[in-house]
This record gives structure tokens, sequence and C-alpha cells, in this order.
């Protein structure tokens, strides 16, 4: 990374912050989203395994089901891109299995030479203690994702807003996931800030770098 580039990554951090007014009328082009979705996809995960869907919502009905569930925030519906990221409630050997098969795939080897990896991540995620609290596990995986995404988002010069600010329960309930092995965590939305948005113009506040970075 050059220095230009080191600087205009910094200045672009600080450029972000979470928009509190979209302009419904600015969208995303599909070279934008193309980036973004990359972004989620090639997301690091604990072990590589991706316990993840995220739901990109379009239609018009289920952002205003939506805005409803999230105490009435109206980037649900005024964004360019609503992302609902939800993880795998339990994780399964036949889930597992299927990642294994994707490595031998991909890197063009025999299945059987990954047979340890596949106990170790059987030992640890499906028959081991952490099988108990594999959706909290599986939940702090989607979180690395999503600063992935805020991060890309920032350095495209797109906006975006995080939002916890809502009701998983609805949410499975409206998305249809109620049955599913997917439960919803948070959402983003993504677009661009609507001039009216005053947020913008305040000073970003973090704690001094010395306070949050310590060297041992």
């Amino acid at each position: 990374m050059t220095i230009t580039s080191e600087i205009e990554l910094t200045a672009q951090l600080k450029w972000r912050y979470a928009c509190k007014a979209f302009d419904p009328t600015q969208k995303l082009t599909s070279e934008q989203w193309t980036m973004l979705a990359e972004s989620l996809h090639l997301s690091p995960s604990s072990y590589g395994l991706q316990p993840w869907k995220f739901l990109v919502v379009q239609t018009t009905e289920l952002r205003r089901e939506l805005r409803l569930a999230s105490w009435n925030q109206g980037q649900v519906e005024d964004c360019s891109h609503f992302v609902v990221f939800t993880t795998l409630k339990t994780m399964s050997e036949d889930y597992v299995n299927h990642y294994i098969q994707q490595i031998a795939t991909v890197r063009n080897v025999d299945v059987s030479t990954l047979e340890g990896y596949r106990q170790m991540i059987l030992g640890s995620l499906v028959n081991g203690d952490r099988s108990s609290t594999i959706q909290h596990w599986a939940q702090r995986q989607a979180y690395i994702a999503m600063g992935t995404l805020l991060t890309t988002a920032a350095y495209l010069k797109v906006d975006t807003c995080p939002l916890e600010g809502i009701s998983a329960q609805d949410y499975d309930r409206i998305l249809g996931l109620e049955t599913s092995n997917y439960g919803t965590v948070a959402a983003v939305a993504l677009g661009f800030r609507s001039a009216d948005d005053k947020y913008q113009h305040a000073p970003k506040v973090r704690f001094d770098i010395n306070e949050v970075i310590e060297y041992q």
C-alpha cells in the first residue's frame, strides 16, 4: 500500500459514521454492490466455516415490515441496500462435511487428507462442549463480516448504518426464518447520506489512541 492510499483509507475511516438519514433517491451502482458483496463473501471466520447467510432485502413490503421491527428507524426503508445478518443456530456434522468437501474441491486435494482437520472441528463445535453455545459462537463470526463490510464501504465512499436496535424474533418471523437453522443477528443499511443528516458534520469521538492500544 502506498502512502497516498494509506492516507486515503484513514480519511475514509474518519469520514464514515453511522448514517442516520439516507437519500432514498441515490442507489449503489451494480459495480459498488458487487464489491461489497465480495467483501462479505471473502470475510474471515473461525475455521473458515462461514456460519452465516446474508439476506439482501429488496422488496418494499418487507422493508416496511422490518422498519416496524427496528424501532421505526427510517434507514431500513430509505437506504439503497439492506443486508440482514443471520447465523447458524446449530452446527451439524453434515455442515462440516460440506465445508471439508469444498476445501478438497477448491484446493484439488483428496478429502481423506483433511480427516484430521474435520475431526478437530467436530470435536470442538459438534461433539464438544462448545456445541451448546454454537449460536453465540456463530454470532461473533457475523460481526467479523460486518466489520469487513463497513470498512469496504467506507473505502468505496458508501455510507452505512449497522443496526442492532432490532427485534431479532420479529425479523425471523417476517423473513420466514423461524423453522430454519438460521437466526437474525443484526443488519446493515447501505447507501448515501442525506444532505439533511446533521450527524455527518459532527466530529468523530474516540478515546485517545494510547488509551485503547497498549504495547506489552
